[in-house]
């Protein structure tokens, strides 16, 4: 798929006519730059109005040139990006299922869209519309994926020990507490309040999903305690934890989980004794996390997470396809057209009589394709408008080249 087009008017002489015209370019490419993609850019009979109006559109439509490729930008890199996070197989893109050159190359007015009895600048402000309205729609529907995508990560982070920063932590206020049991490899900067990915281990994490509800002893008397133990220390915590207060339950100590550093391990005892055992493991380096199994909330929490992930999935979705329906609409190519229409009659003046084309030439080919195009000039005023410089305009529908034809440049990508 070639990425790079021309965009070109070219004048029919007294005498002449569009067909012949066409002829004649067409034999010139086959013979002198067969190479060369070659197509007619059928532009209706447009609403011409005054030539001052003409002259202030000519200059409004360059300046909404760079303001459509920008949309037009945004898409297709949201594009990229949900096709990567989705694992589609990125492919060529296409506008109402045509692939972009071809949509481009057999351009179509929608009549019914942009009646062309409509004065030009009615028209322009239109497209200028429906193109801000994309934009518009964009940023919502962006805002609405990247709030659901960022709860989830938020509940996955938290269940996984990590926190964006200090102060997304259930126990930031906590923090010099806290802090030995913070994972020695991560560097914190709380100081100058930078946001970084940290990983918090146990001692602070969620730990729910750790915890079974066989794990929990919880009667009038009894009660089970959730000890976080370095991993060093866990020796030190199954030799000493039955007699660290006089009523813990013997053998009652079980592992429920380990990460790089620490390891979570279960107690039980009398529920009278709970605050002094605290109190005591502490001492001796070993934390005891406040918890509470409810089997309501761990199911309340288990279906918020399936339902944030099915939101994101369908929201990751429609956003997809939206900006696969929208993409067409911000390729500019009518708003090009229009330009083309207006420069010619600019160029050529009234009534319209101008051949519009579609050229793709390979970078070898450009001076010899331009040479061609310029020879087929009949215009009087081709002189005027000759010049040495021969660089090609970038952008998007970029400002027409100082050539005794119309021309603009096209770039999809």
């Amino acid at each position: 798929m070639a990425t790079r087009y021309w965009v070109a008017s070219l004048p029919i002489g007294q005498g002449s006519s569009a067909s012949s015209l066409w002829s004649r370019l067409q034999e010139s490419i086959s013979k002198q730059s067969f190479d060369t993609p070659l197509y007619r850019f059928n532009i209706p009979n447009l609403r011409v109005g005054t030539l001052d109006s003409l002259l202030a559109l000519s200059d409004d439509l360059l300046k909404a040139n760079s303001f459509i490729e920008g949309v037009s930008h945004k898409i297709r890199r949201q594009i990229e990006e949900l096709e990567r996070v989705s694992g589609v197989v990125s492919s060529s893109l296409t506008v109402d299922g045509v692939p972009v050159d071809s949509y481009l190359t057999r351009f179509v007015w929608d009549e019914a869209k942009y009646p062309t009895m409509s004065p030009l600048k009615e028209i322009v402000d239109g497209i200028h519309v429906q193109i801000a309205k994309i934009e518009d729609d964009l940023k919502v529907r962006i805002s609405e994926y990247s709030n659901v995508r960022s709860q989830l990560n938020a509940m996955n982070r938290k269940q996984a020990g990590r926190y964006s920063d200090l102060h997304e932590c259930p126990n930031s206020l906590a923090f010099k507490y806290y802090q030995p049991y913070i994972s020695r490899a991560v560097s914190l900067r709380v100081t100058n309040c930078r946001r970084e990915s940290i990983l918090v281990c146990l001692a602070v994490r969620d730990i729910s999903n750790l915890v079974k509800p066989q794990d929990i002893v919880s009667t009038e008397h009894l009660t089970t305690l959730l000890a976080v133990v370095p991993k060093y220390s866990q020796k030190d915590w199954l030799s000493t934890y039955e007699t660290l207060t006089t009523y813990v339950v013997p053998r009652s100590s079980k592992k429920l989980h380990e990460d790089n550093e620490y390891a979570l391990y279960t107690v039980t005892l009398f529920s009278r004794d709970a605050d002094n055992f605290r109190t005591k493991a502490r001492e001796r380096n070993f934390q005891i996390r406040d918890f509470e199994y409810n089997s309501e909330t761990q199911e309340s929490r288990k279906q918020e997470v399936e339902k944030l992930m099915q939101d994101q999935e369908t929201m990751r979705s429609s956003l997809l396809q939206w900006c696969y329906t929208s993409y067409g609409e911000t390729l500019g190519f009518l708003k090009c057209l229009v330009r083309v229409f207006s420069e010619s009659i600019l160029r050529y003046g009234l009534p319209p009589s101008f051949l519009s084309v579609v050229l793709s030439p390979s970078v070898k080919s450009e001076k010899k394709v331009r040479s061609i195009l310029e020879g087929l000039c009949s215009s009087s005023n081709s002189t005027y408008w000759k010049t040495e410089d021969e660089g090609g305009i970038a952008g998007f529908g970029g400002d027409a080249d100082s050539h005794p034809y119309v021309s603009f440049t096209i770039n999809l990508i």
